[in-house]
């Protein structure tokens, strides 16, 4: 009787995580697809520069270790095809948490992207939750009969569940790219407050570690005996901290960060010039020229790129791109939208439009989100 409890419990947790896990990745494939190039990196440098050449697929990867997630935890909520789906459950897993361990281990890569952008784990937290996750699936192989004993779908139909939750997957995943993200969970969502982002939401309180005669201490206050030696600070409520630390926009002049945070600014944010899908700048420039005929209400556009000014002069002549630019770091300007190029319109700091290239809004679309 326990064992038969067991068993279902971990056919449910594992194929609801399962499938939880993957749509989070779904919604945001460009994401996951910048987390698995990061891992690329690190391996390159680890074990064998081979890994580079995976990085031109990132996204093809990304989409489909996703939608396998997501086809496997729905195969084994309906038991279609069960001995198969467990194995396949138990190699994923298996890579998972050699990738979790190493991050964990190592340092690598210190979010692992388990859950996109939704819920944040540390390494060893999503090194943790693969290993409940393979011990679930393990139980899961060797006490399969009891699920079975449940009574079986007509194979038919759960054929069909699963072919449904492919084709499912593979739409969400490809809107998804060609669009932003259904759910925004990042610090840079409609509503976002940047400049107060900025800052942290409540003071921050630390732990001082100090060494003394071999000896490490913990303070809650920075200790006036000179003989101790700083060794490091912990935060104690890191929560509170800001949400946002890498918003930086410059140029030959200087830096204009808080100046993106006066009236309302379009930011057309280019992030790679030679990847930048150039056909878009058509519709673009037809938005620039309109703000510029109508100034009511004043929406001041700027490009903001991580190209080099040498490129991005190129660039702007070749596409007739025609707005003063600035520059800002390149990851920076991948966590703020998923598109290149894409489009953020603040009002007095706080987002209040967002655009893929490929939903570029009118001049009446950008009028109306600032009033």
């Amino acid at each position: 009787m326990a064992l038969r409890l067991l068993s279902r419990f971990a056919w449910i947790v594992v194929g609801g995580l399962f499938i939880f896990s993957g749509l989070i990745k779904l919604n945001d494939p460009v994401g996951t697809a910048i987390k698995l190039e990061e891992y690329f990196e690190v391996f390159s440098t680890d074990f064998s520069s081979v890994f580079l050449s995976f990085k031109p697929f990132a996204l093809y990867l990304s989409i489909f270790l996703s939608t396998l997630e997501v086809v496997l935890g729905v195969a084994l909520l309906v038991r279609w095809k069960l001995n198969t789906v467990l194995w396949l459950l138990f190699a994923l897993i298996v890579f998972f948490t050699f990738l979790t361990f190493y991050s964990a281990y190592f340092n690598k890569v210190t979010d692992c992207g388990c859950f996109g952008d939704a819920i944040k784990l540390t390494p060893w937290e999503s090194f943790t939750k693969d290993i409940i996750l393979l011990v679930l699936i393990v139980v899961l192989l060797f006490t399969q009969r009891h699920l079975l004993s449940l009574g079986q779908m007509n194979r038919g139909v759960t054929g069909t569940i699963v072919l449904v939750s492919l084709l499912f997957s593979l739409g969400v995943s490809i809107y998804a790219y060609r669009n932003e993200p259904f759910l925004d969970f990042r610090a840079y969502r409609l509503g976002a407050n940047i400049p107060k982002l900025m800052k942290p939401s409540a003071p921050l309180r630390y732990q001082y570690v100090m060494e003394k005669n071999g000896q490490e201490t913990t303070f809650e206050n920075y200790p006036t005996d000179t003989t101790y030696k700083f060794k490091k600070m912990v935060p104690l409520n890191p929560e509170d901290g800001p949400k946002i630390t890498d918003f930086n926009i410059w140029n030959d002049q200087g830096d204009f960060t808080q100046e993106m945070f006066l009236g309302n600014r379009l930011l057309i944010l280019v992030k790679d010039v030679s990847k930048a899908d150039r056909d878009s700048f058509q519709e673009i420039n037809a938005l620039l020229a309109g703000l510029e005929k109508d100034q009511t209400p004043k929406i001041v556009p700027v490009v903001i790129t991580s190209s080099s000014s040498q490129e991005f002069d190129v660039f702007r002549h070749e596409v007739n791109l025609s707005a003063p630019y600035f520059f800002a770091d390149a990851t920076v300007l991948k966590t703020m939208i998923r598109s290149n190029p894409g489009l953020l319109l603040f009002r007095n700091g706080v987002v209040v439009g967002k655009w893929h290239y490929n939903n570029t809004p009118t001049l009446q679309e950008v009028q109306a989100a600032v009033q």
